[in-house]
């Protein structure tokens, strides 16, 4: 027996039978650790391109990125690391970023991804959570001078020698390894760590390779939330392969070149984009160090990629950007969004402003290895604009209520996952992954849910950026998705904000088309009739642009605190 009601703009099905979905896939999962996966590839596709590094103008083939990696991995060993330790990566999307991840894999190392845009405080707090040995650093991001802040939080590495840095700040830091011609006191230079180790020492290490157990950590992501410091997920071998092995079949990445426009140091684009590229032997297109909506464009026509991977946010500002330049593009078959909720306007206007026949959806998190759901090739129109597809191969879903009970399918809750995508642990902090990680290893996701009888699901949004209006629960997706469909406005953000009577009101921050006169009565009259009283914002910023992670994803906590300087 089952009920129907609309709301979120679609038809939701209830059901009686509780909401667990268990999609147990077609074919088995591997066991292997990600350097034997790169050797795996390399044997298949030797002369194949791997990456093409177009602001660096280098290109490699998987042979060629194959002993690159064997190379800086034995270098690794040669600084004493051992298997288990902890090397950060701190930098933008340059070559070197691809290559150390790998080698350290190879290496039996954990990689630690740093967002090229933290400072002094962030880098610190970052290299003592996880205990870090060694570190790659870029040497400039824009305008920052990395190792000018390295000198900040260790005043210790002007007068270190190389591969012996003795610092009371970060006491685990033993190296530090930087790409430049130019020589930086206490550092080695990553051109010089690729000669370091001698053919034997390489082809130990490659033989070392089969004895690193696929269970075994391989990559800490740190998590950014909502108050609290990063939180750094670990992530092992297993999760990562078979989640990329995943993503390739899900999205046909054979003989496909990617644009490459996410940062790498996020889950997102290590996994769906670089280590997905690998399984597949697909090619992955670097067109700059950090995203620029035109230099992606023109990269697209020019090394004729055929997938497009970003974020909604990203993917705004490349349809806005084509608008203008109009170029033919032709190649594109396929564009994947994922890291935040996208619009079903958003959806259209990719479709016809990027020319992009297949845009799907995808939804996970750091915890999942970026891994959960994503819409099939072939979805019915309802589906692909509403939902974040069906549950992966291999996985099983469920959704709760606060007190920990299964809900009927159908109705809204927390979503829980479970898997061998599910992260190891939060790195050193026991209590923070007791609370998201039951004892049978259910990741709850903190996300409010409807799961479906036949696997597909549906995001309303965070748990903590649900707004209680008067008693009323609304979520900030449905009212952004109706916005969205305003012919003035290019993007929007609803938040909560505080309200003597009603406790909370909502404030739309919106960013509109040149030349366009929005103000608050006219949204409230293109509101009316269309959407529940209650669900019209009472508020109205227009904002420029929208301030974001290096990600992509929009900090609605700074949207929170514009509005609170405002008042104030």
């Amino acid at each position: 027996m089952s009920r129907v009601i609309l709301t979120f703009g679609i038809t939701r099905r209830f059901s009686s039978k509780p909401s667990y979905f268990h999609n147990p896939g077609k074919t088995p999962l591997v066991y292997r650790n990600v350097g034997q996966q790169l050797e795996i590839s390399t044997r298949r596709f030797p002369n194949r391109e791997a990456i093409v590094a177009c602001s660096e103008n280098e290109r490699l083939t998987f042979a060629d990125l194959d002993e690159k990696v064997s190379r800086l991995g034995a270098g690794f060993v040669k600084l004493g690391l051992q298997p288990g330790d902890a090397i950060a990566i701190w930098g933008p999307n340059y070559l070197h970023w691809a290559i150390s991840m790998l080698a350290a894999a190879r290496s039996g190392l954990v990689t630690v991804g740093i967002n090229p845009n933290f400072q002094a405080s962030e880098v610190k707090y970052s290299l003592n959570k996880v205990g870090v040995k060694a570190l790659v650093a870029s040497e400039t991001y824009r305008n920052t001078n990395y190792y000018t802040i390295l000198e900040e939080i260790i005043p210790e590495l002007k007068n270190s020698e190389p591969g012996k840095i003795k610092s009371e700040s970060v006491p685990s830091l033993r190296s530090l390894i930087i790409p430049s011609t130019d020589k930086y006191n206490g550092a080695f230079k990553f051109c010089d760590m690729m000669d370091l180790a001698n053919k034997t020492e390489i082809e130990s290490l490659e033989k070392n390779c089969d004895n690193i157990s696929p269970d075994a950590p391989c990559n800490i992501q740190f998590t950014s939330g909502t108050t609290g410091l990063p939180k750094a997920a670990v992530l092992s071998h297993n999760g990562l392969v078979n989640s990329a092995e995943t993503f390739t079949k899900a999205l046909n990445l054979e003989d496909a070149r990617i644009c490459g426009i996410l940062p790498l140091f996020h889950c997102y684009a290590l996994l769906v984009g670089k280590l997905a590229a690998i399984v597949a032997g697909a090619t992955y297109v670097i067109p700059s160090p950090y995203f620029i909506a035109e230099k992606a464009l023109k990269t697209v026509v020019e090394e004729k990629c055929t997938h497009l991977q970003g974020t909604p946010t990203m993917y705004v500002d490349l349809v806005e950007k084509q608008k203008e330049l109009k170029l033919p593009i032709t190649t594109l078959k396929h564009a994947l969004t994922g890291g935040a909720s996208c619009s079903p306007q958003f959806i259209n206007d990719i479709r016809d402003v990027l020319k992009i026949p297949a845009v799907r959806n995808a939804y996970g998190a750091s915890e999942t290895s970026a891994n959960a759901f994503i819409q099939k090739f072939i979805e019915t129109e309802e589906n692909n604009l509403t939902t974040v597809g069906s549950l992966n191969e291999h996985l099983e879903a469920k959704v709760i209520d606060p007190n920990g009970k299964t809900l009927p399918f159908g109705q809204l809750g927390e979503l829980c996952i479970r898997g061998y995508n599910i992260m190891l642990e939060y790195y050193g902090d026991e209590e923070k992954t007791r609370e998201v990680l039951d004892k049978d290893r259910w990741y709850k996701t903190g996300d409010q849910f409807i799961l479906r009888e036949d696997g597909h699901g549906i995001i309303a949004g965070r748990i903590k950026e649900m707004i209680i209006r008067g008693g009323e629960n609304l979520f900030p997706k449905e009212i952004e998705d109706f916005l969205n469909a305003h012919p003035d406005i290019i993007e929007s953000h609803v938040i909560g904000v505080p309200d003597r009577r009603l406790g909370e009101e909502m404030c739309a921050f919106v960013r509109v088309k040149e030349g366009a006169e929005l103000n608050l009565d006219v949204l409230k009259q293109y509101c009316k009739g269309k959407i529940a009283h209650f669900k019209i914002p009472r508020y109205l910023r227009i904002v420029k642009e929208f301030p974001k992670t290096t990600s992509g994803k929009i900090q609605k906590f700074k949207l929170k605190e514009m509005y609170e300087s405002e008042e104030n």
